[in-house]
């Protein structure tokens, strides 16, 4: 099968792990570079928002990841109840029997029964189990799981202590980017509690983000409000984490993959988030020495395990101004570094809701021809001429430019002012060519509060 992307270079460690909730951003991510991506099936994973995949995506996505040396997870990590676990063991095996390359789990059930079913199917303990200490990664090793996705709560030094005093074959997962929950571990009861959604069987409400009144006794049916400003108080609306700019510490640290959050987000998002955590990564490989700027490798990475009073050189590594932008031009929320740093933790914008989007997908290329020098695009939001728009495509900065203001045309190759019909075929006149699968993006100035 022919490569959208021809050239891009997968590793195991260490690893981009892109999240996808359907077979098209999967591919997406693949194609942006991502080593694994993980997502979940139609039953017992912890988004049910995303479409999710059917047995017959899977083996799809199995087969594309593989064509492309890449791997997929697939989540069984809701917490069941009795009535459930016959069905899940069924699907556990059904998963196994496909070729997928890891079962996430959280309830230490669901992991030995995975083995039993599975055997030939690497058990990761969720990040909903908690894991937060040495003691609890190895135990949980010995029972047969060869990856822990750490605990969000946790700091560098933790992490540092942890790797210390682990087998180095057990591999680290931590988060690096996307939405955080207010709760240890994102297990909460307030979606359930409030409006009957179980975030534990992955149907979360997102309650903890509302608005709030206050009801005095004595007044029933009054709403106060609780307000910072006019738009509200929002109480639990935790900060988007955002490490981009610190992925050298946490690579130092020992962890040895790095997911992305964002089962439920655009195949935009997952692209743009993949290719500027995964060009990062060959960043800090060639400036600490593990590869050549050609990729070829010089040293194995985390090689040796460093003790938590000795970790791995603190010289930060320079990473392109561009990468360090690229999570300003996804949706996002107020970003922080998660809790990595125990001087500047984590926490919640009570000032406002919603998203901060102030750029926008504006097409995906769909070829260039070099003769005429015009490309080709499938239209998603309006571009009008002298905008501001970016072409992206992985491992190179984004091309900067502006919407033509002549030569835009439709897919018959009659001239138009400008492309604002959404799902249709244009053209543009562009000097550089551009390959297929390349997003365009356009500053859009937008905020959707909430």
């Amino acid at each position: 099968m022919t490569e959208l992307f021809p050239g891009i270079r997968r590793r195991k460690r260490p690893e981009v792990l892109a999240p996808a909730g359907n077979l098209n951003t999967l591919k997406t991510a693949f194609d942006f570079g991502a080593d694994a991506v993980y997502f979940g099936g139609k039953q017992f994973g912890m988004r049910s928002a995303p479409k999710n995949f059917s047995m017959e995506d899977i083996e799809e996505a199995v087969a594309y990841a593989h064509e492309r040396g890449g791997r997929v997870f697939v989540t069984a990590n809701i917490l069941p109840s009795s009535d459930e676990v016959k069905a899940m063991n069924e699907y556990m095996g059904q998963l196994g029997d496909i070729g997928v390359d890891a079962l996430i789990v959280t309830d230490i059930g669901v992991l030995m029964a995975a083995r039993e079913v599975a055997p030939n199917t690497e058990i990761h303990v969720s990040t909903q189990a908690g894991v937060t200490n040495y003691q609890a990664a190895n135990a949980l090793a010995a029972l047969g799981a060869s990856r822990v996705v750490l605990a969000r709560e946790l700091s560098l030094q933790d992490i540092r202590e942890l790797r210390a005093h682990t087998n180095p074959d057990l591999e680290i997962e931590a988060f690096v980017h996307g939405s955080m929950c207010m709760a240890f571990s994102g297990r909460c009861l307030i979606s359930q509690h409030t409006t009957g959604r179980d975030a534990n069987h992955g149907d979360c409400a997102q309650s903890c983000r509302y608005k709030y009144h206050v009801v005095e006794e004595r007044r029933p049916g009054e709403f106060i409000p609780v307000e910072i400003t006019d738009q509200g108080t929002f109480l639990f609306n935790s900060n988007d984490m955002n490490t981009i700019a610190h992925i050298d510490d946490i690579l130092d640290a020992g962890v040895t993959s790095l997911k992305i959050e964002g089962r439920a987000k655009s195949a935009y998002y997952v692209a743009a988030m993949t290719n500027a955590y995964k060009t990062a990564v060959g960043e800090y490989l060639v400036q600490r020495g593990f590869e050549d700027e050609q990729g070829n490798q010089l040293a194995t990475f985390h090689d040796q395990v460093h003790l938590p009073e000795d970790p791995r050189p603190a010289t930060p590594v320079t990473f392109s101004p561009w990468l360090l932008e690229e999570p300003n031009k996804v949706t996002h929320r107020t970003y922080s570094t998660g809790f990595y740093y125990p001087e500047s933790p984590a926490s919640e914008d009570v000032s406002r809701g919603g998203y901060i989007n102030t750029w926008v997908l504006g097409g995906l290329v769909t070829g260039y021809d070099p003769q005429t020098r015009r490309l080709e695009l499938h239209s998603k939001n309006k571009l009008a001429p002298g905008k501001e728009m970016e072409i992206l495509f992985p491992g190179e900065p984004p091309i900067k430019m502006e919407v033509p203001s002549e030569g835009l045309q439709d897919a018959q190759g009659r001239p138009v002012e400008e492309i604002n019909h959404p799902a249709r075929t244009y053209s543009m006149p562009c000097e550089r060519e551009i390959p297929v699968g390349a997003m365009i993006r356009v500053r859009a100035n937008l905020y959707h509060g909430g």
